[in-house]
C-alpha cells in the first residue's frame, strides 16, 4: 500500500516508518525541514515538504494513498487547535481520493486518567488530562468520518533501549545526577516498546475493521521504582538517587501535559492480541529491554 505518514521522524513515527518499509509498503512522509526530509529518505520514505501548523500549504500535494497514519505530536499549549486545523484541511483531500483510505489516529493512555488497580480497556470511560481533552473529540471526528476507513490506537508509555519515555532517566544516570520522578516512585505506568507498537500499527493498517480502537499496551502496569531499577540494570549502573518532583512543578517547567507522568494507571492490550494476533516481544518486566 501507499501510506502517508505524519510524524515519521518522531520517536513513535520513525519506528512505524521502519516497520512499514520492512513490510513492503510505500511511505510518503511529511517533512518540515530539509534535515527531516533527508532522514525520511534515509529510512526509505519519499518526503513531502510541509509544516504541520500550515496544512493548507501542502495538503493538495498529497497523492492518492491507501492509508494515512497520524503519529505527529505537538506539545505546545495550542496543540489542540493545531490538530483541529490539520483535520479541517486534510479530510476534504482524503474525501476526494479514489477510495476511502485507512486513517489511523493516535490517541494515548492519558485519556483514560488514573485507573488505580483497575486495568482500563478500550471500553473504559475516558477521564482525560485537561491538556488532552480535545483529543477525544478529534478522535471521534476521525472515526465517524465517512471519507476515511478509520481506526485508532492508544499507545501506553512508549520506550526503547535508546530512551523514549525513559530518556530523562537515562540522561540522569549518564550524568551521575539524581533522577527526577514526577509524583511518586509508586506511580504505575503501562508500557510498550516502540518496536512492538510499530508492529501494532502495521496490523491495524492491514487487518483492523473500520471503527476499531486498540490499546497499544504490552505491560499493563509497572511502578516507576521498578522501571528505574530496570533502566539502571540495562545501563550497567548502580541505582541513582531519586528526586521527587511535584506535578505542579513539572507542569511549570514542561507544560500542563507533563502532569500525565504522575497519573497512575494500568492499561490492557488484550484486545489487539485476540483480534489481530499482536504478540509483543517485550511483554513483561523481565523482557523490558530484550532483543
Amino acid at each position: 500500500m501507499r501510506i502517508f505518514l505524519l510524524g515519521g521522524t518522531g520517536f513513535i513515527g520513525s519506528h512505524v516508518l521502519r516497520r512499514l518499509v520492512e513490510a513492503g509498503h510505500e511511505v510518503i512522509g511529511l517533512a518540515r525541514s530539509e534535515t527531516s526530509a533527508d532522514r525520511l529518505r534515509a529510512a526509505g520514505a519519499v518526503p513531502l515538504r510541509g509544516d504541520l501548523r500550515a496544512p493548507a500549504q501542502w495538503v493538495a500535494e498529497i497523492p492518492a494513498v491507501d492509508g494515512v497514519i497520524h503519529a505527529a505530536s505537538d506539545f505546545g499549549d495550542d496543540m489542540g487547535p493545531v490538530e483541529t486545523a490539520l483535520l479541517d484541511a486534510l479530510q476534504p483531500v482524503l474525501g476526494a481520493m479514489p477510495k476511502p483510505p485507512r486513517f489511523i489516529y493516535t490517541g494515548g493512555c492519558w485519556l483514560f486518567g488514573a485507573t488505580g488497580e483497575r486495568v482500563a480497556t478500550e471500553d473504559s470511560p475516558f477521564a482525560p488530562l485537561p491538556a488532552f481533552g480535545w483529543m477525544i473529540d478529534n478522535m471521534r471526528r476521525v472515526l465517524d468520518a465517512p471519507e476515511v476507513s478509520a481506526a485508532a490506537i492508544h499507545p501506553a508509555m512508549v520506550y526503547s533501549a535508546a530512551g523514549g519515555v525513559f530518556s530523562s532517566f537515562m540522561e540522569a544516570m549518564r550524568d551521575g545526577v539524581p533522577i527526577d520522578v514526577i509524583g511518586s516512585e509508586q506511580v504505575v505506568w503501562p508500557l510498550v516498546h516502540a518496536e512492538d507498537l510499530a508492529e501494532l500499527y502495521l496490523r491495524v493498517l492491514e487487518k483492523a475493521q473500520p471503527g476499531s480502537v486498540y490499546n497499544g499496551s504490552a505491560i499493563d502496569g509497572l511502578a516507576v521504582a521498578e522501571i528505574v531499577a530496570a533502566v539502571a540494570r540495562q545501563m550497567g549502573t548502580e541505582r541513582p538517587d531519586i528526586r521527587i518532583v511535584s506535578a505542579d512543578r513539572a507542569a511549570e517547567r514542561l507544560g500542563e501535559w507533563a502532569r500525565g507522568y504522575a497519573i497512575s494507571q494500568r492499561l490492557s492490550g488484550g484486545k489487539a492480541r485476540r483480534e489481530l494476533g499482536w504478540k509483543p516481544v517485550h511483554g513483561d518486566a523481565a523482557t523490558l529491554f530484550s532483543e
